[in-house]
């Protein structure tokens, strides 16, 4: 699921901000920006958020704001030693009179002072760390707001499916004769006068109508269809078993779109039921990809 949140932390006469924001993702997929010398603290902060966060590729941005004397500063020795480094590299190689280039100088490092120490205090560490705390609160906080709305939505579209399996079951009923009907015309046509025993015969009727009759997947379509509303207003973690039950009722929609060909007009309409139950399934897929 998408989210947003930012924390701002005081940390001696400095300020550090630390904030969280997501897209959809199917796994956990975190990624860190921190400032120079925060590396140390990724571990933590990657602990810290796998402990309430299970999917989505999550950004992490920390900054740091200097003020006072922590503010970065030039560092006026490491710059005198740069411009007579470079005098003298000048006047050994008999180069031309040039000027050195202070925006290069300003780019090394430990030229600007405090911006980016290569250690941090612990005051800091603990002040980004809290942050990152209260960040993932009010995160969640955005996430869930988002993801009730969704589970709003996945159960209006499993009601729909149910009652798309509804109506078609009471199709079924009327398709019975038909399929009969077909069934009679196709031993015939196999027959053609040849001889079988009709004990036989009944059997091979009895499977063929089996094999043809969608009563098994309308009953697992409808009780996948309650198990998964029952997800969606219960607690706890839904994406990964909301993956299995969306599966098993697509198998059962396509089996139902195998055994219906042929039957008529009632067939036809069969057809388009089922095909709009593969699409609800689909649009509900869809959203339990964003789903913990």
């Amino acid at each position: 699921m998408t989210g947003f949140a930012a924390v701002r932390k005081a940390a001696g006469a400095g300020e550090v901000a630390v904030s969280l924001k997501s897209v959809n993702h199917r796994g956990l997929d975190l990624h860190f920006h921190l400032p120079p010398g925060f590396d140390a603290l990724e571990a933590e902060l990657r602990l810290i958020l796998k402990s309430a966060i299970a999917r989505g590729h999550v950004q992490i941005q920390v900054t740091v704001t200097h003020t006072g004397e922590s503010a970065a500063g030039l560092n006026r020795n490491l710059m005198s030693e740069y411009v007579a480094a470079f005098r003298e590299a000048q006047t050994l190689l008999a180069l031309p009179n040039q000027e050195p280039d202070i925006n290069a100088a300003l780019r090394m490092p430990g030229m600007l002072q405090g911006a980016g120490d290569a250690q941090i205090s612990d005051e800091m560490a603990a002040a980004t760390l809290g942050g990152a705390r209260e960040a993932l609160i009010a995160f969640n906080q955005c996430r869930e707001t988002e993801g009730a709305a969704m589970a709003k939505e996945m159960r209006e579209r499993t009601e729909a499916l149910t009652g798309l399996a509804a109506r078609i079951e009471a199709i079924r009923a009327g398709a019975i004769p038909a399929f009969q009907k077909r069934l009679r015309a196709r031993l015939a046509e196999l027959l053609d006068g040849a001889q079988i025993e009709p004990q036989r015969l009944v059997q091979e009727a009895a499977l063929a109508a089996d094999r043809s009759d969608i009563a098994e997947e309308l009953v697992r379509l409808k009780t996948h269809a309650a198990q998964l509303d029952a997800l969606l207003t219960g607690d706890g973690d839904v994406g990964k078993r909301l993956d299995f039950l969306l599966q098993e009722m697509n198998r059962e929609s396509n089996t139902i779109l195998s055994k219906t060909g042929g039957l008529g007009d009632l067939g036809l309409t069969i057809t388009e039921l089922a095909l709009a139950a593969k699409s609800e399934i689909d649009k509900i897929r869809e959203q339990a990809l964003n789903l913990e």
